[in-house]
């Protein structure tokens, strides 16, 4: 009886006069691999959330618990790359960080702000906490607790001599009313350092007018509305990639293409990963990795492109890597004749132009702009011969690519629109996994095959214009102008496809432009046309 009444006192004191809720609402927020995840599981003294050295947290999680006389609701949110801008962050990190408060309506108690002991708090981490804390209002600091984890790093210094020692720690106690705690992972058992930071939550909310951060109804239905529209876009995409697929197969049903030389060219701004693909697809560590360029980039010049061949199984393999440009930035001149002369050194042409986009970052207005600078020059029918390629694709984890090309905006949906939604994905980690490359090299093929063989070349993008075949009086047609017609007509189907409706309103009718099984629109819907272009849909299909 004494001891309750004891226990009841010290929480009215502690809690200022005020009876501290029993339901504490606790979200965190962080850098990746901050110890987020393990700082949740050491508060719930459980093992809540998953642990790996890979990234585990793709979307925001709650889990629940029981210490003592509280109960506990802790969000889990996904971590921003320590470095990275709010502009780097994908649009999809961004979303699911701001989704954070809104899973424990009507708001969090406390927002831990994690940050690792482990790593400098230097000016690029600095910037970055400061950045993306913007994604909440700025009265989110009076709400805001930080969370050191890893404090064994801390060794015979203090916290305290640590914050000291940098100027960004000094700043960001400023920020937050000096309120810090730092927490020992290693210490899963020590139930008294979880309850000083119950504590310090508690003194920090009687001290507070608002009980809580207070989320915007209004901002949370936009949030629902746009995760809604980005799941039914990421069906559509995955929906329009099957149906061409299956389409294709069809088409070029019982052709074997016998290829014995692959000639890649990899496209992609600074840092995309160009280096790690190349090495992924030649199975060898063979082109320098970013931190040695950037070590000897004063030494001597970077601004060419540089090849390097190897052999998967009985295909010669060659891989073109170009220069990336900054980021923020279009496309410099000087890039535009190097990339020029990436053709050239892949004789007579490269097969495919993997546009390469990392998934760990956002895909920007001046990237697109970038791209389509680069590969003007060489003519519309270059992209025929692209493809993106996705890396970095342990940021997914099992997150579908789908999903990410839906949520990361117009511009990358364009280029995946515009490269006929071919992609793939490569995780940059592990040399040793050929599956997929295995994989990409046959969607590398099969683009080859419906491009009828021929690899791209700059020559004929220097030629005359060609009219459309169907369009010609001439009575005798060559094969490559029958080619041509063939590829024209084919992009048309794949575009009719792509712009299908999701519900058709009223039942297909199977028609001589229909394969078993697919839907494949009639020449009367693909392009009302003189009979001469009908004969030859239906001769094609």
């Amino acid at each position: 009886m004494h001891e309750t009444i004891f226990l009841i006192s010290f929480a009215l004191n502690s809690a200022g006069g005020k009876t501290p809720p029993a339901h504490l609402r606790l979200v965190m927020v962080g850098a990746q691999w901050s110890a987020k995840s393990s700082a949740g599981n050491t508060i719930l003294r459980k093992k809540a959330f998953a642990v790996h050295h890979r990234r585990t947290t793709m979307s925001c999680e709650i889990n629940h618990g029981i210490l003592g006389e509280r109960t506990l609701a802790v969000v889990d949110s996904p971590g921003w790359f320590y470095n990275h801008t709010l502009q780097d962050t994908s649009e999809t990190d961004k979303h699911e960080v701001e989704n954070s408060v809104y899973m424990c309506t009507p708001g969090p108690h406390a927002v831990l702000l994690v940050v690792g002991l482990a790593a400098a708090f230097n000016t690029s981490y600095h910037r970055a906490v400061q950045e993306h804390m913007s994604l909440f209002r700025d009265d989110v600091w009076k709400h805001t607790i930080v969370l050191f984890t890893r404090g064994d790093w801390l060794g015979v210094k203090t916290v305290e001599e640590r914050i000291e020692s940098e100027e960004g720690l000094q700043w960001l106690m400023k920020k937050c009313g000096n309120r810090y705690h730092v927490l020992d992972n290693m210490k899963h058992n020590d139930e008294m350092q979880v309850q000083d930071l119950l504590e310090k939550i508690e003194e920090m909310w009687a001290g507070n007018e608002d009980p809580h951060y207070k989320v915007d109804p209004d901002r949370e239905a936009q949030l629902e509305a746009r995760k809604e529209a980005e799941g039914k876009l990421a069906r559509r995409i995955r929906k329009i990639t099957e149906r061409q697929s299956r389409i294709l197969g069809k088409l070029f049903e019982g052709e074997r293409l016998t290829i014995t030389d692959l000639r890649i060219v990899l496209l992609g701004r600074e840092e995309s990963g160009k280096s790690m693909a190349g090495n992924n697809i030649l199975f060898e560590e063979i082109f320098e990795r970013v931190w040695v360029k950037k070590e000897f980039q004063d030494q001597r010049r970077t601004e060419k492109c540089v090849k390097h061949e190897g052999n998967f199984g009985r295909i010669n393999v060659a891989v073109v890597e170009t220069p990336g440009w900054p980021a923020d930035t279009t496309a410099p001149v000087w890039l535009k004749e190097v990339v020029l002369r990436s053709v050239s050194m892949c004789a007579p042409g490269p097969h495919v132009f993997l546009l390469v986009v990392p998934i760990s970052k956002a895909f920007t207005e001046e990237d697109h702009k970038a791209l389509v600078e680069l590969l003007m020059p060489f003519g519309e029918r270059v992209w025929r011969h692209c493809m993106v390629l996705f890396t970095w694709g342990d940021w997914l984890n099992d997150r579908l690519i789908e999903e990410h090309i839906a949520g990361e905006g117009k511009s990358l949906q364009w280029l995946v629109e515009k490269c006929g939604y071919r992609y793939h994905v490569l995780n940059c980690h592990g040399l040793g996994n050929h599956f997929p490359v295995k994989l990409l090299f046959q969607k590398i093929i099969d683009m080859i095959t419906r491009n009828k063989e021929q690899c791209f070349s700059a020559e004929s993008k220097q030629g005359k214009k060609h009219k459309l075949p169907w369009r010609s009086r001439q009575s005798v047609l060559t094969e490559e102008e029958w080619n041509r017609r063939e590829q024209e007509l084919i992009d048309r189907m794949l575009r009719a496809v792509a712009n299908e409706p999701e519900e058709p309103t009223q039942p297909f009718v199977k028609r001589g432009a229909s394969l078993d099984g697919v839907f494949i629109p009639s020449s009367e819907l693909i392009l009302r046309e003189n009979s001469e272009f009908v004969s030859y849909f239906h001769m094609c299909v």
